[in-house]
């Protein structure tokens, strides 16, 4: 059976950030148009909004002359607006060359925010295509309120579809603006527009307020529509957009007949680097590219894993460059505490495994984080075992100082002997790690690189109860997590950092 192939728009750089407190620079929408076209290959990006900022006008030049040296400048689209010809004014001065014209979709739009009648609105925007055409510039044209348009004023989309069908546009772009759409109804609605025009490339635009996105872009799929809009880690206004990831898995594993370009291996590269650029964490639990999808928690699964893979799905972790955990905690079982052993080459016999799943157990129940880099700890602690501290952070001095930046004295034991250096830095911390830098420099020495810092304190706790600072690493494309423990911030990173040294001594 021949495939049909759906062509993906990514609209991350422009309706993702409409999420409240985004705001990408010149440089991070390069780079994510980069990113979006060349490793995950995206069929087009839909980058910004004409006549937003100037700061908008030179990220879409810097994309703009860099698609055009790349072959990828017909992929790159803006969202435009029926003005009487700013917006192509704004287009010209930008360099691009496909504009997304948003026009109204409902009635209830026309009347109570333009405040025009269906024939002006129809005149207005047939000026508008017929202007960028001569201009060099294409037109995919957004119905805004589509979905309410559908449910409340047929007849005007009706009579809309029909007049545009005679313009020379290349998409038609139909939004479900305020995520009210239910599946059925998705595939309902997209099946009529179809049946009624099939000469007409049709895209659906989902937003996920009723958590319903992936679900109506299925629906909408399977209705026969040529295009789906995705935004990376669901990012856009209210909650967001329809994501990426999950869309793309459901695809490829629940519609067989539908191909899409999208190289999966690059969702999770992506997905972080969206979230740093932000400063949106994605939650640990989101399908494909959160932190503990792939993680089994319980020791009945990771037991029916190592028995015949019992508890996987088609979503194996390969697929997206990721690998599958098991996570430590009071419900891990046996099973979980040997995968963990292994991956660190440590062997202990039942009795040993029975003692040591104890003391996590109790850890656990005190709501500590334990992760497969403390294993080591945990063992030498529970079978006074003598595991060797083959780095050790001997003393430290920190100070702050108003109007002074932080600076660190660090002495460090590596393997019996004793080095010493100091460093500035913008906090204590980083003043710290500045110190460990040079040290280890001068050794000829790499450290990892620090990716993500977390700190938890117990909500409603005292001044002075515990914090928990987790540091993830990145060593030689792999990644790891060391725990601290203190009831000073400070003192509990540096405590996650002695694990780290520690860890790549061995």
């Amino acid at each position: 059976m021949k495939k049909r192939t759906i062509e993906i728009m990514d609209t991350t750089l422009r309706d993702g950030e409409q999420t409240s407190g985004v705001s990408f620079s010149v440089a991070e929408k390069l780079a994510l148009s980069k990113l979006l076209l060349d490793e995950l290959n995206v069929d087009r990006i839909e980058i910004a909004s004409a006549r937003v900022s100037e700061g908008e006008m030179n990220s879409v030049r810097e994309v703009t002359q860099w698609a055009q040296s790349n072959g990828h400048y017909q992929r790159i689209e803006i969202l435009t607006f029926v003005d009487e010809g700013t917006s192509i004014d704004w287009m010209i001065q930008s360099g691009a060359k496909v504009q997304n014209l948003l026009t109204k979709g409902s009635l209830n739009h026309l009347k109570h925010q333009l405040k025009k009648k269906p024939d002006q609105h129809f005149m207005a925007i047939e000026e508008n295509v017929l202007a960028a055409k001569k201009e060099g510039i294409s037109t995919n044209v957004y119905l805004e309120d589509w979905s309410n348009g559908m449910r409340n004023s047929p007849e005007y989309v009706k009579d809309y579809l029909s007049f545009i069908s005679e313009l020379p546009i290349k998409r038609v772009l139909l939004p479900d603006t305020l995520g009210v759409l239910t599946y059925f109804e998705t595939f309902s609605l997209i099946s009529k527009v179809i049946k009624n025009h099939p000469q007409i490339h049709f895209d659906f635009h989902g937003h996920n307020d009723y958590d319903l996105s992936v679900a109506n872009s299925m629906e909408a799929v399977r209705a026969g529509c040529h295009g789906l809009h995705l935004t990376v880690n669901g990012m856009g206004e209210r909650a967001g957009n329809t994501p990426m990831a999950s869309t793309v898995a459901a695809l490829k594993d629940f519609l067989p007949g539908i191909e899409i370009n999208i190289n999966e291996s690059s969702l999770h590269k992506v997905s972080k680097l969206v979230a740093t650029f932000t400063g949106f964490r994605i939650p640990v639990n989101k399908p494909v590219v959160g932190q503990n999808v792939f993680t089994q928690t319980a020791g009945i699964h990771a037991d029916g894993d190592k028995k015949k893979n019992l508890y996987f799905n088609d979503l194996l972790p390969e697929r997206f460059g990721r690998t599958r955990e098991y996570a430590l905690g009071k419900t891990s079982g046996k099973a979980n505490i040997q995968k963990n052993l292994q991956k660190l080459g440590i062997t202990l016999n039942d009795e040993e495994i029975k003692k040591v799943t104890q003391r996590i157990i109790e850890l656990g129940d005190k709501k500590e984080i334990v992760t497969t880099e403390d294993l080591p700890y945990i063992i030498s602690d529970v079978l006074n075992s003598d595991i060797e501290q083959k780095v050790k952070v001997n003393s430290y001095v920190l100070t702050h100082a108003k109007g002074l930046q932080p600076n660190t004295v660090v002495s460090l034991d590596i393997k019996g002997k004793i080095f010493e250096e100091s460093a500035a830095g913008d906090g204590q911390f980083d003043a710290f790690m500045n110190a460990l830098k040079k040290l280890y420099q001068k050794k000829k020495m790499t450290l990892p690189e620090l990716t993500d810092y977390a700190v938890r304190i117990p909500p409603g706790s005292n001044s002075d109860a515990l914090c928990e600072t987790l540091i993830t690493w990145k060593n030689r494309n792999k990644e790891f997590i060391t725990r601290g423990l203190d009831s000073d911030q400070t003192v509990s990173a540096i405590k996650a950092t002695e694990k780290m040294l520690n860890i790549i001594a061995t």
